[in-house]
């Protein structure tokens, strides 16, 4: 039986834990949150070609373009983690009434989820829920490059700051 788990591989991870240990709880933060978002921007453009390839070209909404990344400000005021959600704008809201669709990049693509999950009448299309297996080690990758970079450069400013 396969097993549903998903592992990546978090080489480099030790050492990046090491530099984070020397550096300011500002930098911290500013650093974590740009790779972060450089990670979630892997993520993004993976659901994206994802959505590409099941998106009907014959109708003006684009699923594609309507596939974003957002700061969750209120996971990090409650528990001072970093999160960044990658999703559909204008969310999976039901097809009567509502908020407004019209002025998003791509049109209305509530439908997405139909797509996703399936129905009863249709089989399911996942534009989510193979992502991870598709680009999660890549954007894990792209954290750790991303962060090792800031913390050195920030490490690299230190010291020429305290050599003067």
């Amino acid at each position: 039986m396969a097993s549903d788990g998903l592992d990546f591989d978090m080489s480099g991870l030790p050492e990046l834990l090491g530099k984070l240990g020397a550096l300011e709880y500002d930098i911290k933060r500013k650093g974590g949150r740009f790779a972060l978002r450089r990670a979630a921007q892997v993520l993004r453009d993976q659901a994206r070609a994802n959505a590409d390839r099941v998106d009907d070209p014959s109708t003006p909404e684009s699923i594609s373009r309507n596939i974003a990344i957002r700061w969750s400000g209120r996971t990090f005021k409650k528990t001072g983690n970093m999160m960044f959600r990658v999703g559909v704008m204008g969310g999976a809201g039901g097809s009567k009434g509502g908020s407004d669709q019209s002025n998003l990049p791509g049109g209305d693509t509530r439908h997405f989820r139909h797509l996703e999950f399936g129905t009863e009448d249709t089989r399911a299309q996942p534009i989510f829920r193979p992502v991870p297996r598709q680009a999660g080690q890549q954007a894990v990758d792209e954290f750790i490059s991303q962060y090792s970079k800031k913390i050195d450069r920030v490490l690299k400013a230190a010291k020429k700051k305290g050599a003067k």
